[in-house]
C-alpha cells in the first residue's frame, strides 16, 4: 500500500490529536499552580472628616450625609482632589480629645479660633468671621431698650449678669466660654445638644440663648418677644486639621486662598451663610492676620509656662534662631511659588514686629496662681511653629501696593481683641505693608498656584 495511504494518515492524526491535547493539559496544571496576580487597587483614597452635625448652617448630619456650608466646601475639594469623604460625628465637649486620638483628619462645623485649639491642632486660614449675639427675652427687671439710640451690647451684657438671669448655651464650644468670660453671676444652661439651646429660650426655660450672627437670625425666625443684642465679638472660622497631616493642612491652606481668589468662597458663604458671615477672609492680607492674632492670644499661656519654669521673656538668641528659621521658610514658600521673596529688610521688620509684639504682651499678661501651666516644649512651642509655618508661607503672597491707612483699619479691626495698644498694631500693619516693597513680583491675583 502506498506510505500516504488513509490508514496511515488517520494514525497521525490520531497521534497529533493525542499530542495537543496533553500539551493543553499541560497548560492548564501550570495555570493552576501559579494563578494570574489580580491587577493592583485603584481605591479612591479616603478622607475623614469631622462634623458636630448640629450646627446649621454649618453642618448637619443625617443618616450618614452631611449638609450645610462646611460639606459643600469639603465636597468641592474632594471632588477636585479625587478623594472620598468618609463624615465622624464628634460632640463638642470631645473635638479636642478626638483629634488627638486621630479619630478624623480635619475637623468641620464652623469651628471658632481659639487658643487652647491651637495647642492641639492646626487651623487652615480663615473661611468665614461671624460674632457672638445674644436672643434676648427682656426680663422686666432689665433695663428698658435704648429709644432712638444703639444700645451698647455689653453695657447690657452687665445689667444682664445677676443670678436670677438664665442663659442657655451650647455645651463644650466656643460659645459657652464666651458666657463664662461675660456673665460670672448669671446662671448658665450649657446644654449639649445645640438644637435644645433655641428651644430652650423658645419654651421659656431661658431668658436668652447665645449664638452667633450665623446662626441666630435663624434661631429668631418664628419667635416672639425676642431681639438680638450684639454682635460683641468678632470670631474667625476655619478648618481644624490633625497636626501630623501637614501636607493636608497645606494643601488646604493653597486650595482655600485660590478658591477666595475665584470667587468661589465668596459664594459658598453667601449661599450658606449669609450676610452675618462677613468676607473675604482666605486672602493673604486677611489670613496673615488671623495667624498674627492666633499667635499673639498663646503668649499669656507662654507667659505663665516662662515664669513657672524659671525662663526669661526675652531671649535675643533665641529670637535670632526664629528669624533665621522664618527667613529660610519664606524663601522655600517663594521658590515653590516662582516668585522672589520680599526684601530681606521688609521680613526683618515684619518678623521683628511680631516678635516684639509678642514679648510686650508676656511682659503683661497676667499670672494668676491656679492658671493652668502648659509645656514649652512639649505644647507651646510645637503650636507656635505651626502657626510660624502659615505665616512663612503667606508672606510672599502679600501683594504690592498695598494701602497703607487701609491696612491699618484692618489690622485694628482683627487685632483689637489681642490686648496690644494702636500703634503697636499699626506697627504690625506697617510691616505688613512692607512685604509688598517689590509689587512687580507680586501683583494681586498673580500667586494662583
Amino acid at each position: 500500500m502506498h506510505p500516504c495511504s488513509a490508514p496511515n494518515v488517520f494514525r497521525r492524526f490520531a497521534r497529533a490529536r493525542l499530542l495537543l491535547a496533553g500539551a493543553m493539559l499541560a497548560l492548564l496544571a501550570a495555570c493552576a499552580a501559579r494563578p494570574e496576580a489580580p491587577p493592583p487597587s485603584r481605591e479612591t483614597r479616603v478622607l475623614r472628616v469631622g462634623t458636630s452635625g448640629d450646627y446649621p448652617p454649618f453642618s448637619t448630619l443625617k443618616e450618614g450625609q452631611a449638609s450645610g456650608f462646611d460639606a459643600a466646601l469639603m465636597e468641592s475639594y474632594a471632588s477636585e482632589r479625587g478623594l472620598r469623604l468618609e463624615w465622624v460625628r464628634f460632640r463638642w465637649p470631645e473635638l479636642v480629645a478626638d483629634l488627638r486620638a486621630h479619630r478624623f483628619d480635619v475637623a468641620t462645623s464652623g469651628i471658632t479660633v481659639r487658643p487652647e485649639r491651637s495647642l492641639t491642632g492646626r487651623y487652615t486660614v480663615p473661611v468665614a468671621r461671624n460674632g457672638a449675639l445674644l436672643l434676648l427675652r427682656r426680663p422686666d427687671w432689665a433695663p428698658p431698650p435704648v429709644s432712638g439710640a444703639s444700645e451698647e451690647p455689653l453695657a447690657l451684657l452687665r445689667a444682664l449678669d445677676r443670678p436670677e438671669f438664665r442663659l442657655a448655651v451650647n455645651r463644650g464650644g466656643h460659645l459657652e466660654r464666651v458666657a463664662r468670660a461675660h456673665f460670672q453671676q448669671a446662671r448658665i444652661l450649657a446644654i449639649p445638644d445645640n438644637a435644645a439651646v433655641r428651644e430652650a429660650v423658645a419654651s421659656g426655660q431661658a431668658d436668652a440663648a447665645l449664638s452667633n450672627t450665623v446662626e441666630g437670625p435663624r434661631w429668631a425666625e418664628g419667635l416672639t418677644g425676642l431681639e438680638l443684642v450684639g454682635p460683641f465679638t468678632r470670631d474667625v472660622v476655619a478648618l481644624y486639621v490633625d497636626p501630623s497631616q501637614s501636607e493636608l493642612a497645606a494643601d488646604l491652606d493653597t486650595w482655600l486662598l485660590r478658591q477666595e481668589e475665584s470667587g468661589a468662597l465668596g459664594e459658598l458663604r453667601a449661599r450658606y451663610l449669609g450676610p452675618g458671615a462677613t468676607g473675604p477672609t482666605a486672602t493673604p492680607v486677611d489670613a496673615l492676620l488671623s495667624a498674627t492674632s492666633e499667635r499673639l492670644s498663646l503668649m499669656p499661656l507662654v507667659a505663665v509656662a516662662k515664669q513657672r519654669e524659671g525662663q526669661p521673656i526675652e531671649v535675643p538668641a533665641q529670637e535670632a534662631r526664629v528669624l533665621e528659621a522664618a527667613r529660610a521658610e519664606v524663601q522655600k514658600a517663594a521658590a515653590a511659588l516662582g516668585v522672589p521673596p520680599p526684601p530681606d529688610e521688609a521680613l526683618t521688620a515684619f518678623f521683628q514686629a511680631q516678635m516684639d509684639a509678642a514679648k510686650r504682651l508676656q511682659l503683661r499678661a497676667p499670672t494668676p496662681a491656679d492658671a493652668p501651666v502648659h509645656s514649652l516644649d512639649e505644647e507651646l512651642r510645637p503650636a507656635l511653629a505651626r502657626i510660624s509655618s502659615r505665616i512663612s508661607a503667606l508672606v510672599p503672597r502679600v501683594p504690592g501696593g498695598l494701602d497703607r491707612d487701609d491696612t491699618r483699619r484692618k489690622a485694628r479691626e482683627e487685632l483689637a481683641s489681642t490686648g496690644l495698644e494702636g500703634e503697636e498694631i499699626d506697627r504690625l500693619a506697617d510691616a505688613l505693608v512692607g512685604l509688598g516693597a517689590n509689587p512687580s513680583a507680586r501683583q494681586p491675583g498673580s500667586l494662583t498656584p
